[in-house]
């Protein structure tokens, strides 16, 4: 993502009780880890070097420690000003605290863990949708008081626009504090000479929050601990918006689209449904919607075969009206069919529903290769294959792939060999990474369970890391991506820093699809290699991921002044 160097500037004799940092890896620091000391100290603060390319985000971090108590901390954004005009951080700049959470005991299978806190909920300065600041909240984010002897940390996000013309900017934000001198920390920004896609090229799966929250809100009520929101379709504009943000696809609330039986036996969806799914694509730049089981509306596929065609017929008809082809429409038959009733259930229900030969695609989560022989197989019944992570075979992957089924994956827990698990202890790296073993297999998409927002084990997210497990099996943050906002003023979900590193990973994505849509996949491998052996060997140096990208960025720039050059050339001839 960004120049990927830890650097520290403390400011002479005066500030030597005050450390204020940068770091733009995708890495924790946790409450107990000491500043990283550079070879050159001066006074005013530690710069931080973006690069990025256009309709894109980037991050960094900015840390602090002090060896006595400092009051009413605070940090400034700035517009970054270039020969190009200004991307204006000082308003649309996203910043946040990093909350911390003390875990004493690692998730299940974590050789490595350290007991301590570690920063995760992001508080934002600003409520997500209003932009106005948040107050009368049990969290808040600014101003705070830095206790003596701890790390403690901001986010920072910058966005940088579609119409930003290439160059470098730069800027300058402040760090401030009750009785200190502000800490300048200058920020240069480089833009590259392209753009991001509106619309992802990865597809992702990670469920609806809003949906969850549904659920976990009125357990609260029933057992009296407290009310849900008054407001859910605010809720849901919410959690769509900050989905979208994040390069996530948002889940339509439930019910929005239903195809509706008519009298001559045929499924019709309201052209209102249609509509305002179209808009709810636009706006949140969806590129999957995932359809009911039809299990609702027929019960036996085969002896109601023109009933089960009639109602996917209505599906059909609704993405021909919709008209973005880019938008894979599927059904989540069936979640790891781990014994005979569950594969009996997908070859009889998959291979009905293909039959069809539908826009409903049909999604599985299993993998590519028979659990059991004595089961038979599932090959004719999926077209979108979903094993996990550790499960993924390359042979039998590539055998579905050339009969032009789809490969997507998925993580949950700590299962068979170790792949890049996804827990609040475990590298924040291991949310960058999946994206890139992605690619380098192939693989179109991303699931996850739990909605983002699995919270029900817990009494409450921003205190207790162990969100699932009890009381066998300790696995922390497992099922969450997201903490609830009522803790910080408002109704709705708030992001964490595996979030902003899934978003990171998504967005590498890009890189290597732009370079893959141009033709140069294998100029591409060898840049991805490297860093995704495979789902058991990656890089874990997070820095190399930041070069990696950078490498990214200018074979696309090459290439694109190649194509348009070429372009010019013959035009030139044509007008001869």
């Amino acid at each position: 993502m960004l120049c990927g160097l830890l650097s520290l500037m403390v400011a002479g004799k005066a500030w030597a009780d005050w450390g204020v940092w940068t770091l733009t890896a995708t890495k924790r620091v946790l409450r107990d880890d000491p500043p990283l000391l550079s070879s050159t100290r001066r006074r005013g603060g530690t710069s931080v070097k973006l690069q990025a390319a256009r309709n894109e985000w980037e991050s960094f971090q900015i840390l602090l420690r002090s060896e006595v108590t400092v009051k009413a901390v605070n940090l400034e954004a700035g517009d970054l000003t270039g020969p190009a005009g200004v991307i204006r951080c000082a308003e649309d700049a996203r910043l946040y605290r990093q909350h911390q959470l003390e875990l004493t005991v690692g998730t299940y299978r974590n050789d490595r863990f350290k007991p301590g806190w570690y920063p995760d909920p992001l508080i934002p300065f600003r409520h997500p949708l209003t932009r106005k600041p948040l107050s009368q909240a049990r969290l808040r984010a600014v101003p705070f008081e830095l206790p003596a002897g701890q790390t403690h940390g901001f986010w920072v996000d910058v966005y940088i626009p579609a119409d930003a013309r290439p160059g470098k900017y730069r800027g300058t934000y402040r760090i401030t504090a009750e009785g200190r001198k502000a800490v300048e920390i200058p920020v240069t920004l480089t833009v590259w000479d392209f753009a991001l896609p509106r619309v992802s090229t990865l597809k992702t799966a990670l469920g609806s929050p809003a949906g969850r929250m549904r659920g976990y809100y009125r357990e609260r009520a029933r057992a009296g601990k407290e009310k849900g929101p008054s407001d859910w379709a605010a809720v849901e504009a919410q959690c769509a918006e900050m989905l979208t943000r994040h390069r996530i696809n948002a889940t339509p609330p439930a019910g929005s689209i239903t195809p509706v039986a008519q009298p001559d036996g045929s499924y019709r969806i309201a052209p209102e449904q249609v509509r305002m799914l179209r808009e709810f694509i636009d706006r949140y730049h969806v590129n999957a919607i995932m359809v009911p089981r039809p299990t609702g509306i027929v019960k036996d596929p085969e002896l109601e075969r023109k009933k089960l065609h009639a109602w996917l017929k209505s599906w059909d008809r609704a993405a021909a009206e919709l008209n973005r082809p880019y938008v894979v429409f599927y059904t989540y038959l069936k979640d790891e069919p781990n014994d005979e009733e569950a594969y009996k259930y997908v070859q009889k229900w998959g291979r009905a529903i293909r039959e069809a030969k539908s826009v409903v695609k049909v999604l599985v989560v299993e993998q590519t290769w028979s659990q059991n022989e004595t089961w038979g197989d599932l090959y004719g019944a999926i077209d979108i294959w979903c094993p996990l992570f550790p499960l993924f075979k390359p042979e039998s992957a590539t055998q579905r792939q050339t009969l032009g089924e789809t490969i997507w994956t998925y993580t949950a827990l700590c299962q068979r060999d170790k792949t890049p698990w996804w827990h609040i202890d475990y590298p924040l790296l291991n949310y960058r990474v999946p994206a890139w073993i992605a690619w380098r297999y192939r693989i179109r998409g991303l699931l996850y369970w739990g909605g983002m927002s699995y919270w029900r084990q817990v009494e409450d997210p921003w205190t207790d890391p162990w969100t699932y497990g009890r009381p066998a099996r300790v696995y922390n943050g497992e099922g969450t991506l997201v903490y609830p906002g009522r803790a910080v003023g408002y109704d709705g979900i708030v992001p964490s820093l595996r979030l902003k590193a899934l978003r990171d990973s998504i967005e590498d994505y890009e890189y290597i699809g732009i370079l893959e849509g141009l033709g140069l996949s294998a100029e591409a491998e060898k840049v991805v290699l490297p860093m995704a052996s495979s789902w058991f060997q990656w890089e874990t140096d997070p820095t190399a991921y930041q070069k990696a990208r950078a490498r990214l960025a200018e074979m696309i720039v090459a290439a694109k002044k190649s194509r348009c050059s070429i372009s010019g050339i013959k035009l030139l001839a044509a007008e001869k």
